[in-house]
């Protein structure tokens, strides 16, 4: 008689929007589940549990809450739902969540740390400096634990502990090396109970691409200009600036032998439908906290120079946006 496995043991780093509703879905599903937060928001899920409230469905779920990260222990799958930029001052701590098979799911948006490890061609093991300027991410997390998780959905804290689902249920996934494993798939499948979509695909790296192509173009001009998704592909001067954009984005993953699987003009009018929406830049401006430029844009233009792609316009709107988060926050 077979036994069915144990459920698998997570750790959900930065339960903010996303990582809380992760975590308390994958909780709903019968996994272990320990979120790492602080503040009122810990308090209030250590506490009420969290509370997810959607048009798919509200519901409530009680995975274990701290703001120890060494407190946990080892566990299965370390969820890093961090920004890219945040998770350098946390690497040494995750040493303490690893056992032997510990798989490290990486939710970051643009080009990742890991991005050229276990994927052969010229440039295996090049690190990031964009996303990894010490090196540090590729040192402490080994290559073969990384899970890349590219997301689909869309989440808000509305109040501490309560999270308002807005959009979309979809957590595509992939190994660093190319192929599907039977660990992504059981971590999937996890996904998949705790009422996600997670398919696993045998190479996530055009999925990074694809989602990058927007990313790279909108998060930096909107903040530049205050602007909302419609404002920007309906304004005639915006509009053919965000299609070079991603038609330089286009080339340089054309130059890593990526091809992005939807046309540009695909992309500018799925953003058009989503209509009067802020990107996330814009609202990390609005509150004066970092932006998430150098994972989404800086690494494009890095790119661009390890493969010799001209990267022009993205250049010049990097530089921009990069000196506006300099006087963000330093309060101007």
């Amino acid at each position: 008689m077979n036994q069915e496995p144990n459920p698998l043991r997570f750790a959900v780093i930065g339960a903010g929007a996303i990582g809380a509703y992760v975590g308390a879905a994958l909780a709903r599903g019968g996994a272990e589940v320990t979120l790492v937060a602080r503040g009122a928001h810990l308090a209030a899920m250590r506490e009420h549990g969290v509370r997810v409230e959607s048009a798919r469905g509200d519901f409530t779920a009680h995975p274990a809450a701290t703001d120890d990260i060494r407190s946990i222990g080892p566990v299965d799958v370390v969820i890093l739902a961090l920004k890219a930029h945040q998770i350098e001052p946390i690497v040494d701590d995750l040493r303490s969540l690893y056992h032997a098979d510990t798989a490290v799911v990486a939710m970051q948006n643009g080009i990742p740390w890991w991005y050229f490890f276990l994927n052969g061609g010229p440039h295996e093991g090049y690190v990031v400096r964009s996303v990894d300027p010490n090196g540090r991410l590729a040192a402490a997390i080994e290559p073969e634990r990384v899970v890349g998780c590219v997301i689909y959905s869309s989440t808000e804290i509305v109040a501490p502990g309560v999270i308002k689902h807005i959009e979309g249920t979809r957590y595509s996934l992939g190994d660093a090396a190319p192929g599907i494993s039977a660990r992504t798939q059981r971590i999937a499948d996890a996904f998949i109970a705790g009422g996600l979509k997670a398919p696993v695909e045998p190479n996530i790296r055009p999925e990074i691409w694809l989602k990058l192509l927007g990313n790279a173009a909108f998060n930096p001009i909107s903040a530049l200009t205050r602007a909302t998704l419609v404002e920007m592909t309906d304004d005639p001067l915006i509009e053919p600036m965000v299609e070079g954009m991603m038609r330089e984005a286009v080339a340089v993953a054309a130059a890593l032998d990526v091809e992005i699987p939807v046309s540009i003009e695909k992309r500018i009018d799925g953003a058009r439908r989503v209509g009067a929406h802020k990107t996330s830049m814009l609202q990390d401006l609005e509150a004066r906290k970092p932006f998430e430029l150098d994972a989404l844009t800086g690494a494009v233009v890095e790119l661009g120079r390890l493969t010799g792609t001209p990267t022009p316009a993205t250049a010049q709107v990097y530089a921009l946006t990069k000196l506006l988060e300099k006087s963000a926050l330093a309060g101007r």
